[in-house]
């Protein structure tokens, strides 16, 4: 099917939907939250801390359900699922969007920093993934948004980790995708470049600083402060026209410049390969 043609064939479900939203007290997961309601849609929201949310769910006569988890809790994210089918009584869209940020060098991060981003990051949207899968499975339908991120394309230092946290969640979500394909639930990668999220001060956590890294660590902090990033609310729209098509891509990057960046990694890939090709046919 066409382009065109996705757009234009929503599916039946397309009013009265109800999501479930992981990092939904800020950043992309409320926008995407308060995006939903203003559609007419019911929302379940969770957070560590969903304080945040108290004014969206005062303003919406029941139809935002908001509690606390930390989805690196796998038990604690079976029951909130339990409890988040319980309020409205299915799932149809599931925003896999918690996350933190692990910024610094390679050598310098502890094992205990590695292992909480990985537990947040990776783990936990599987955690989400294998909790909502058996309802998603036996209403035969539902759509998986999983949010990495365009950065996923490729490693930078400093930010080794969170690129490899995503890299590897777009793996496995390729896997899923064909997982639950034959249950008639959709997978759809979604990879935002840069907004103003607060991901960057409330949900990152620093390295302790090696001097000998000091160098490259200004040259990249250079870097990254030339960009800029968007309001959250931008993406909004996007995002939900996904949720509308009938056969939504399995992959879509939010953002003009993340775009073109990561079609420059991934043409950057591809030159590689072909410049080293005849080596590589002589290890058949």
């Amino acid at each position: 099917m066409t382009t065109a043609a996705a757009r234009s064939t929503a599916r039946p479900d397309a009013s009265g939907r109800v999501w479930f939203v992981t990092g939904a007290s800020r950043g992309l997961g409320r926008v995407f939250a308060e995006a939903a309601l203003d559609r007419g849609d019911r929302v379940v929201g969770v957070a560590r801390d969903v304080t945040p949310l108290d004014d969206l769910v005062a303003a919406h006569d029941g139809r935002l359900v908001a509690f606390p988890l930390d989805v690196a809790d796998r038990a604690a994210v079976m029951a909130g699922v339990e409890r988040a089918v319980a309020a409205f009584g299915r799932l149809d869209v599931v925003v896999n969007n918690a996350g933190g940020f692990l910024y610094g060098m390679l050598e310098e991060a502890t094992e205990e920093q590695v292992r909480a981003h990985l537990d947040v990051n990776l783990l936990g949207a599987l955690w989400v993934f294998q909790a909502v899968v058996p309802h998603l499975r036996e209403q035969g339908s539902g759509h998986i948004l999983q949010v990495t991120s365009m950065g996923s394309t490729g490693g930078f230092a400093t930010v080794g980790l969170y690129g490899a946290g995503k890299a590897a969640l777009d793996s496995i979500s390729e896997a899923m995708a064909m997982e639950v394909a034959d249950f008639g639930v959709k997978v759809t990668i979604v990879q935002p470049g840069g907004y103003e999220t607060g991901l960057f001060t409330q949900g990152t956590t620093a390295t302790a600083e090696n001097e000998a890294y000091a160098p490259l660590r200004a040259r990249m902090a250079e870097m990254w402060s030339e960009g800029v990033d968007a309001a959250p609310e931008k993406a909004a729209p996007a995002v939900m026209e996904v949720v509308d098509m009938a056969e939504p891509p399995r992959r879509l990057i939010l953002g003009g410049l993340a775009y073109d960046q990561a079609v420059q990694l991934l043409r950057a890939r591809l030159d590689e390969h072909a410049r080293w090709e005849a080596l590589s046919r002589t290890a058949d």
